[in-house]
């Protein structure tokens, strides 16, 4: 497929990008918003959790401080919280308009992230349900890199996730790996090693391949 033709391609779609901290999502996610703004495309971004002012407070409660106190099920239940808000407030009025939306970060972390801190991972999907309805996303990039390469990526400074330890951070990229096999939209696994330019590449070819 033409990239040129990626913009009306996406026109409408969700796209998350996800991964293990220190992948690379982030600068991913950038980097496509770029280049679809550049094809012509309404790009909408959005982070979760976060994105909405809601969701920012609901963030500050779940990444600035020690989490170890905090019950898994509080803790899932806040990110849902969080994306329930994003979902009204900025998803659904993009997608209703045509625009892209590329989010960092979704449901599926909370599979890989909650489900490796003891979360029932069978029971996400009801819960995921009840938070965004059928605002599932159209497509999630998982950005992978091994955990040892990943860490070293990662600034000084560590939020609630990050500081975790590796063993933490072995069990979350495991299931993000195998992410495709048990989520309940379509998942995608892009090698995040090499130059933020090389995984561009990978990204732009991947979504112009698959169908939406």
């Amino acid at each position: 497929m033409n990239t040129d033709n990626l913009a009306a391609k996406l026109s409408g779609k969700f796209i998350v990008f996800d991964g293990p901290d220190g992948g690379g999502k982030s600068t991913q996610v950038a980097m496509l918003r770029d280049h679809l703004t550049k094809l012509g495309a309404n790009v909408a971004s959005a982070r979760d959790p976060g994105g909405t002012e809601i969701g920012n407070r609901v963030r500050h409660v779940l990444l600035d401080f020690d989490l170890q106190t905090m019950d898994v099920r509080c803790e899932t239940f806040l990110f849902m919280a969080s994306r329930a808000q994003l979902v009204s407030e900025i998803v659904e009025p993009a997608l209703a308009e045509g625009g892209v939306v590329l989010c960092d970060r979704f449901i599926s972390a909370t599979y890989a992230y909650q489900g490796a801190a003891g979360y029932e991972v069978s029971q996400l999907l009801d819960l995921g349900n009840m938070a965004v309805g059928n605002c599932w996303p159209h497509v999630t990039i998982v950005i992978d890199l091994p955990v040892e390469c990943a860490m070293g990526r990662l600034q000084s400074k560590l939020d609630a996730m990050e500081s975790r330890p590796r063993e933490f951070h072995e069990r979350v990229r495991k299931i993000f790996l195998e992410l495709p096999s048990m989520y309940p939209g379509p998942v995608h696994i892009v090698d995040g090693s090499g130059t933020p330019d090389e995984v561009h590449r990978r990204v732009v070819e991947m979504l112009g391949r698959v169908v939406l």
